[in-house]
């Protein structure tokens, strides 16, 4: 469905993205690893036409992404979870929800109805502002008002970070159950643990480039990567 090639992205004269280059398959879970600083969220905000590239290209079920603005490549069928959530402070719960429904691949699988029931602590403060709610029910919100736009890949950036354990829990089960409805996702987060639980595929991205690109067994199995690239 993504197909990410030689992606290369810069703030100013800083080059940050130096030739990043991966696919994420319909129905697959695909992580973009590394530590701080190292292009992760670069990368995630490219592909969204947030920054621009200058260099390479990002498609999408065929559909080139690289120069379209964010809301055409929000049409495409990609939907975004942000960095520190971004919720609608000022708008209730189901305000924020509602801001982003749409439907554009036929019936939609999301309706409000469907994302209580799928987070239903979301449904119990309904008419809560977004700035009244815990970090961990922002970001079920966030999950949430993307999964109301009916997207085909899920990106999620930083998906649990800064949670307490029990949260994160629950963020990852709801995740696993999106992958076993088939839904694509993207995502970056730090649980190494997690992750490889969760997901078919990881890169590694080191000072923009990408220096490593497998499966969880493949992950589990070379520590050396992970002690090289992932450890703090």
């Amino acid at each position: 469905m993504l197909n990410v090639d030689n992606l290369q992205a810069a703030y100013g004269p800083a080059q940050v993205l130096f030739g990043v280059t991966f696919t994420v398959k319909a129905g697959e879970v695909v992580t973009l690893l590394g530590r701080n600083g190292m292009g992760k969220t670069t990368t995630l905000r490219t592909i969204m036409g947030l920054l621009p590239s200058n260099g390479g290209s990002a498609a999408f079920a065929g559909v080139a992404l690289t120069g379209l603005p964010p809301y055409r490549i929000a049409q495409a069928g990609l939907g975004l979870v942000p960095e520190g959530r971004q919720v609608f402070p000022t708008l209730s719960v189901e305000e924020n929800l509602v801001a982003t429904a749409a439907s554009r691949f036929g019936a939609p699988r999301w309706t409000l109805e469907r994302v209580y029931e799928f987070f239903p602590r979301l449904a119990e403060r309904r008419a809560h502002m977004g700035n009244q709610l815990s970090g961990g029910e922002q970001q079920m919100l966030a999950i949430g008002r993307a999964l109301m736009t009916n997207p085909r890949l899920l990106i999620l950036d930083e998906a649990t970070e800064g949670l307490a354990p029990l949260v994160r829990a629950e963020i990852w089960d709801r995740l696993a159950r999106l992958k076993e409805e088939g839904q694509s996702i993207l995502l970056v987060d730090k649980h190494i643990e997690a992750l490889t639980r969760l997901a078919d595929r990881h890169v590694v991205i080191e000072k923009g480039h990408v220096v490593w690109a497998g499966t969880s067994a493949a992950l589990i199995a070379d520590p050396t990567v992970r002690q090289k690239y992932l450890q703090v």
